[in-house]
């Protein structure tokens, strides 16, 4: 009977099958050539015996042979109907296609295991190119869950705009903001912000609002001026009329002034923008010097590498120092550096170089510029750095190429740095990131010492202690979580997956990093703290980053599961920027700290504030953010502040945008309607809950294993470091996503077909009468076999 049935099922002779080596090729043309894999429906009309023994069958009931050998007799059913037989053909295909897909699947895995063996491409910590279980399957509360229409990722504008204001935007506060709002463009921001101001509740006797504190002196429109952080490329930096042939000494200080400005680069900008080796620079630099003392004019490309160093080491220093320790204003020392850089770079012919050294110098040129405002200058020149650097193949591991160790460590230096660039940039002045993960496999900078690097056996793996490394590879591998986070959320939109899903991958992602760099971290040690917040900074980001164009509007209130990551993991970002710029040892890093944010998450706190009435503790611990970030004054009320700086950013905001003069896609509707009030939601969420416990048949809703726990508020210090073991603060993600009511939560799939076990009349489905317990046995043990993969813990008997 086994016999038979096997025989029944297998394909005959002459069916085309996928061979192992066509459907493990990597070549998608090949793939997309292969032939569709089509069965026979031959009817069986002998008995089984003589099929088993291949004899001939006279049909006969019994037949003349079985009646002979005294044999049982058996025929198989009657031959199933048109309709059955197709449906019939049609899982006999789907079979073949999931046997491909298997074969598929299983090649795709090995071929992502060698390459991550091999080196060839840097694999984010925690991530696992083959989990995508579950990408599709969205909690309950997120499947009517839509962005906010009134954020889009492109701008455009109206021909009469001004371009003489520099495109910085507005400053409030700490925060400066252009059309940007945390990456999205804002066209209807201003009338956005006046829909926010109809629901914060007027203060009795409140006849004229408060004014918004501003410095003493300042013009009206002070909040358009580019603040002291900001420092801009020369406009003639690209369109020179011919390199300017001026003398490297009309830049370059005196060597004990070059020599004192170098320590300070050491000291404040190699830890955090690392960009040099720095025992091979220092030779170098010696050797410049020495020629210089000798008359002989150094190469050009170091010469834009040693003044791009003294630029960030000018940069990093305080006002105050520069003018009581070089009796020179700092804004002086800058554009004398700045311009020296940019000479030399042109002289470098930096637009056609092949050479590492100039590129290097470009990318510490802007370093220093690209922190906390950047404008669209910024961007342009990054784009074109992109460009250059893929020309000369940084976006290729050296050691594909037989370079030295220090040689590919710098190249893989330059290149994250770049990375860095690329996402900072497009944040802030738009548009998307350039570089995709997917285009480069270049490999993170390992994780030792500079000087073990020209050591006669240089290291091949990161060591586990703290390293020189430690604090720019934190940085680089949450830059290019953030890359992941650009590519995710467009596919979450197009419903390919979910926010939980991407939740989860950052999960894992924060998980791996604090199991690496946790233990090796010592917070009593500054430096090892200000590696704490800047991870702190950077990885509580990217729940924003996932959730903010989710946030609640005036149509519509975020899931409380989504709002509490929102609040705790905004909240915790501001703290550790608070700490890293209020804390004196600290202070000589917080000069980079507006590379890492720009306090746009201040505004998504104020919203959700007012969007659902939340504990008096909570508020307390926002405001004690939103003060800092705003800079207001703490005597007042919190409705008092929050009409303050809605009103003072709606006014800067309508009078910037009508200078840019920024279009509003015709599809945009406007930002009017009422706004789901509090009493309307928590009804919502008390019907949602009875009707998930009059699903469970329970007193109380089913706890799902996608909902995260709520964030504890009572903490009022600053956390140094969010773990997942210790810190009750710790965003703990969803879990493994609940099947939906009345499916099978036992793991296995239900192959009863439908109607079985659920007291439906099968009526007449000529599927019923297969056997499919034979048939997956079938199944399983062809899988097993073309695969080489070992399921039968997914397929037990």
């Amino acid at each position: 009977m086994a016999d038979a049935f096997n025989n029944h099922l297998a394909p005959p002779l002459g069916t085309p099958s996928p061979s192992p080596t066509s459907s493990l090729s990597p070549n998608p043309e090949k793939k997309s050539l292969q032939p569709r894999i089509r069965r026979r429906n031959r009817l069986i009309t002998s008995c089984l015996e003589c099929r088993r023994r291949k004899l001939k069958c006279d049909k006969l009931q019994p037949c003349t042979n079985c009646t002979k050998f005294v044999r049982d007799c058996v025929f198989l059913a009657p031959a199933l109907d048109p309709a059955g037989q197709a449906k019939l053909a049609e899982v006999k295909e789907k079979m073949g296609m999931l046997e491909r897909t298997l074969e598929e699947d299983v090649a795709r895995r090995r071929t992502s295991s060698t390459r991550t063996t091999d080196g060839s491409q840097s694999q984010l910590p925690g991530q696992d190119d083959g989990d995508s279980a579950g990408e599709l399957s969205a909690p309950e509360d997120e499947r009517d869950l839509e962005p906010t229409p009134l954020a889009t990722e492109d701008a455009a504008y109206y021909d009469d705009a001004d371009d003489d204001l520099v495109d910085l935007g507005i400053q409030l506060g700490k925060m400066r903001i252009t059309e940007r709002v945390g990456g999205y463009v804002r066209p209807r921001l201003s009338e956005e912000l006046t829909q926010a101001l109809k629901e914060v509740p007027p203060q009795q006797g409140d006849i004229s609002p408060a004014v918004y504190p501003t410095a003493a002196g300042s013009s009206p429109g002070a909040y358009l001026v580019p603040g002291r952080e900001y420092v801009a490329p020369s406009s003639s930096f690209f369109f020179a009329p011919e390199p300017r042939r001026t003398s490297l000494m009309q830049y370059l200080p005196a060597k004990g002034t070059a020599d004192k400005l170098m320590q300070q680069y050491w000291e404040s900008v190699h830890v955090l923008a690392r960009a040099v080796h720095r025992p091979s620079f220092e030779r170098q630099y010696q050797n410049f010097w020495r020629d210089i003392s000798m008359g002989v004019e150094p190469r050009v490309s170091f010469q834009a590498v040693v003044l791009a160093a003294l630029l960030s080491a000018v940069i990093s220093i305080p006002e105050e120092k520069v003018l009581a320790e070089y009796g020179v204003a700092k804004q002086e020392l800058v554009e004398n550096f700045k311009q020296g850089t940019e000479t030399t770079l042109s002289r470098a012919n930096f637009l056609r170089t092949t050479k590492l050294e100039t590129l290097q110098a470009f990318v510490m040129y802007l370093i220093p510029l690209c922190r906390s405002e950047v404008s669209r200058a910024h961007s342009a020149l990054t784009g074109t750095i992109i460009r250059l650097a893929e020309c000369m193949g940084l976006h290729r591991d050296g050691s594909h190429y037989g370079l030295s160790a220090v040689e590919v460590h710098v190249r893989r230096l330059v290149w994250y740095q770049i990375c860095f660039l690329d996402i900072h940039t497009c944040e802030v002045t738009g548009p998307r990131p350039q570089i995709r993960r997917e285009d480069f496999d270049t490999k993170f900078p390992l994780n030792v010492d500079d000087v073990d690097l020209e050591s006669s056996f240089p290291p091949t793996e990161d060591v586990k202690h703290f390293t020189d490394m430690t604090i720019s590879r934190i940085r680089f591998e949450c830059n290019e979580m953030r890359r992941l986070i650009w590519m995710e959320r467009p596919r979450i939109e197009r419903k390919k997956t979910t926010l939980t899903s991407l939740l989860s991958k950052i999960q894992n992602f924060r998980s791996a990093m604090e199991k690496t760099y946790l233990p090796i971290l010592d917070k009593t040690i500054p430096l090892h703290f200000m590696a704490m917040q800047i991870y702190g900074v950077l990885s509580t980001r990217l729940h924003i980053m996932s959730l903010n164009k989710y946030a609640s509007n005036q149509h519509r209130l975020m899931p409380e599961r989504l709002r509490q990551i929102l609040l705790g993991s905004g909240v915790l970002l501001l703290e550790h920027s608070m700490t890293i710029e209020t804390t004196p040892a600290l202070s000589t890093w917080t000069w980079y700290h507006g590379a890492m944010q720009q306090y746009h998450t201040a505004l998504l706190l104020l919203s959700e504030l007012y969007a659902k009435p939340r504990d008096p503790a909570v508020e307390t611990r926002v405001w004690r953010c939103l003060d800092f970030a705003f800079e207001l004054p703490p005597a007042l009320s919190g409705a008092e502040k929050s009409r303050m700086i809605l009103g003072e950013l709606r006014d800067r905001t309508e009078a910037y945008q009508s200078i840019r003069r920024v279009r509003a896609p015709t599809t945009m509707s406007k930002p009017v309607g009422p706004r789901i009030h509090a009493h309307e939601y928590q009804q919502r969420e008390r019907e949602r809950a009875r009707s998930s416990s009059v699903i469970s048949g329970e007193g109380t809703p089913q706890t799902k294993a996608s909902e995260v726990p709520k964030i504890d508020f009572s903490f009022t210090g600053i956390p140094p470091w969010n773990t997942a073991t210790t810190d009750p603060y710790f965003y703990m993600p969803p879990g493994p996503m609940s099947p939906p009511h009345g499916s099978d939560t036992s793991g296995s799939i239900n192959l009863a077909g439908p109607g079985s076990g659920s007291g439906e009349s099968p009526g007449n489905d000529p599927m019923l009468d297969i056997d499919w317990v034979r048939f997956i046995a079938y199944l399983r043990n062809l899988i097993i076999e073309k695969c080489d993969v070992r399921l039968m813990e997914i397929c037990p008997e």
